[in-house]
């Protein structure tokens, strides 16, 4: 398959960097000073799962020459409708689009954009990070890339899929139920970034405190009564699980939006948090905990 990833970030630079190491044809969408980082200095993979330099094609929106049968998305939210502009001169008839974005609300205006047969689901579970030299940095084992389509079948288009993904140095995963899996990732990421960046500390500190556990459990409660009421497609159970799995996290794991707003950059508060808020004000479902985090998510945004 001939496939462009978005970006050679964090994810877009993992992901697509384990296909390539694989011996995928593979080439990355790249801003011209992130290509000419790389020109110089390669891509660079520092991993538990272990470490991988290489020397990947690039393209910048700019330029004009091949059509992809896959293209991977890994921008945050508030950066997909420059990146839906950047890839349509590279759209065929039968592209796949794959997204890897956080949430929900990126599909819709990626089937808007690109048609509904074209974008697939996707989601991700990894912890990565850039350092000032543009290495990216991997230091928990879990490294996983879960897809298929939405309607749950298992096509042609996702065997073909499969036999691109299988054999690289990642765990990629072929899911009939990628609908479930998404909300119940989306339900998990707005449960842990908006508790880690409301009590600004890692998930030990908050959990080793009975009003940090109880507050936790309440905002899973809150997230998981709006998606019921919306019929979104989560199993009844799921809130217990995510507790159980926020409780076994590591003591001083942060969420990456914490980290971002250490980092004094951007956030995906609207597509995540925000989202969710406006269908508990539609329906009625009170959401305390959810709109203390929010009202400081956009303070944060707002002093910026």
């Amino acid at each position: 398959m001939n496939i462009l990833i978005v970006g050679a970030g964090a994810i877009g630079g993992y992901f697509g960097g384990r296909l390539l190491e694989k011996g995928e044809n593979v080439t990355f969408l790249v801003r011209a000073k992130r290509k000419e980082m790389l020109e110089k200095s390669g891509l660079k993979i520092e991993s538990v799962n272990g470490d991988a330099k290489l020397a990947p094609r690039m393209i910048t929106s700019k330029d004009i020459g091949d059509k992809f049968d896959l293209i991977l998305i890994s921008t945050k939210s508030y950066h997909l409708t420059q990146a839906i502009n950047d890839i349509r001169p590279f759209v065929k008839e039968d592209t796949i689009i794959l997204p890897l974005l956080n949430g929900v609300g990126h599909l819709e205006q990626l089937i808007k954009a690109f048609g509904e047969d074209a974008v697939i689901g996707g989601l991700c579970f990894i912890e990565t990070t850039l350092d000032e030299h543009g290495t990216i940095l991997q230091k928990s084992p879990i490294h996983q890339l879960i897809y298929g389509e939405r309607s749950g079948e298992i096509t042609p288009r996702m065997e073909k899929l499969k036999a691109a993904f299988e054999g690289a140095n990642a765990s990629c995963v072929l899911s009939e139920q990628i609908n479930q899996e998404m909300w119940h990732k989306y339900l998990f990421i707005t449960a842990l970034s908006g508790i880690t960046s409301l009590m600004e500390s890692p998930i030990g500190p908050i959990m080793e405190l009975e009003t940090g556990r109880n507050t936790v459990a309440t905002l899973l409660e809150e997230l998981g009564a709006i998606m019921k009421k919306i019929n979104a497609p989560i199993h009844d159970t799921i809130t217990q699980e995510l507790y159980t799995k926020i409780s076994d996290m590591p003591y001083l794991m942060k969420s990456s939006m914490q980290r971002d707003i250490e980092k004094s950059l951007p956030l995906e508060s609207d597509h995540l948090h925000g989202l969710l808020l406006q269908h508990a004000n539609t329906h009625d479902v009170p959401t305390p905990i959810l709109e203390t985090i929010y009202t400081k998510l956009k303070i944060y945004e707002k002093e910026k």
